[in-house]
């Protein structure tokens, strides 16, 4: 049975979730933001926070203050407005690719059939959004892996793989944050922080930025990195 967009799931006494969509889509995650940023600027009565995903928006509320079906009749009418305006202007990730940085870069050539410095090339020409955080602090996944490098994540997880590493798998890339197992493919590390230690902004991008990679040289990153 196909199912009907938006979708509306009661989750628990506290949540509503709002599905727009069964696949990773711009267009999807669009409305995903739209949605967001809608409850951001007009929020509902009873409003705890929203969590946006990649096809998806979890509404978190008080359910002393407030019911469901009010949440679903707010988020209805939010939905029949006119989308808010969006960040525009690109969040810079700095990347350096040398050899010891960047452990996959080789086995990433040989399973897309390019050589390595088309991969580098790839990777810079993709178009980023942030379309969700989850599993990590700053953990964000970016959509916009151009189709070339598009390869399935390893058969099986590798520890101690260092913060700031520059990891993709399917369509989606995300600079690491924390020392941890990862089966994705290393292919390069940032000096970028991602985590900003700051009250109002802990994060360098919000879901929905675009970003940007920007290849440094070796003396670069290890100038920032040791700053």
């Amino acid at each position: 049975m196909q199912r009907c967009f938006p979708l509306f799931t009661p989750i628990a006494e506290h949540s509503l979730l709002v599905e727009f969509g069964d696949t990773i889509a711009p267009e999807i995650h669009a409305r995903v933001l739209a949605l967001d940023a809608a409850f951001a600027a007009h929020p509902c009565t009873g409003l705890q926070e929203t969590v946006p995903a990649y096809a998806s928006l979890l509404i978190r509320f008080d359910p002393q203050a407030t019911e469901h079906r009010a949440v679903e009749t707010h988020a209805a009418t939010l939905l029949s407005r006119p989308l808010p305006s969006r960040n525009t202007t690109p969040r810079e990730v700095e990347v350096c690719y040398d050899a010891d940085l960047s452990p996959d870069l080789a086995d990433v050539a040989k399973a897309t059939g390019l050589s390595t410095e088309a991969v580098i090339e790839a990777h810079l020409a993709g178009r980023y959004e942030v379309f969700m955080y989850g599993f990590a602090p700053g953990y964000a996944y970016l959509a916009g892996i151009p189709k070339p490098l598009q390869i399935p994540r390893k058969p099986a997880a590798v520890r101690g793989v260092p913060a700031g590493s520059v990891l993709i798998a399917g369509p989606q890339c995300l600079v690491s944050t924390l020392t941890m197992p990862t089966g994705w493919w290393i292919i390069g590390r940032s000096p970028t922080r991602i985590l900003t230690h700051a009250p109002d902004r802990p994060f360098l991008f919000d879901v929905g930025d675009p970003v940007v990679f920007k290849r440094v040289s070796r003396a670069t990153y290890e100038a920032k990195e040791n700053g």
